[in-house]
């Protein structure tokens, strides 16, 4: 009965605290080498998974010794309208506010009736995602978008 028991601790243990032990692990030498050739990192993503994602990858990021000048999130889509003040987005970006920059597409914001003022303190509309994107590629940034 005890070995049965002790799986299923082990098991509930590794599925609910797999994320977590994820994200607390570096990256390797050469990555972080790899890493440093820009410093500058941008991410344009359109769902809230995308978003959390990202901000884990900015703490595993400085854990792993990666220097960061500039880290930005451009979002658009209807996930726009999560980044909105007395969401549950809120108290998780305040943690990140003055290191992480938010930019939010204008053109979703208005197709979702979110004006500027209603969004998370810190977070700025942007022309569009598009535009935003191939700004934070010309000025030399890593991006990725999902």
């Amino acid at each position: 009965m005890k070995p049965f028991l002790y799986t299923i601790i082990l098991t509930i243990l590794t599925v609910f605290s797999g994320p977590m032990l994820v994200a607390q692990e570096k990256f390797d030498a050469e990555i972080v080498s790899d890493l440093q050739k820009t410093k500058q990192f941008a991410f344009g993503v359109s769902e809230e998974r995308h978003f959390r994602g990202v901000l884990n990858l900015y703490d595993k990021l400085l854990a792993s010794g990666v220097e960061i000048t500039d880290y930005e999130i451009v979002a658009k889509g209807k996930f726009v309208k999560n980044l909105v003040k007395g969401s549950e987005l809120e108290d998780l970006y305040e943690e990140y506010k003055g290191k992480v920059r938010v930019s939010v597409c204008s053109v979703a914001m208005k197709k979702l009736g979110v004006s500027e003022d209603q969004l998370i303190s810190g977070m700025e509309p942007v022309a569009t995602w598009t535009v935003r994107v191939l700004q934070l590629q010309a000025k030399g940034y890593n991006v990725l978008t999902y």
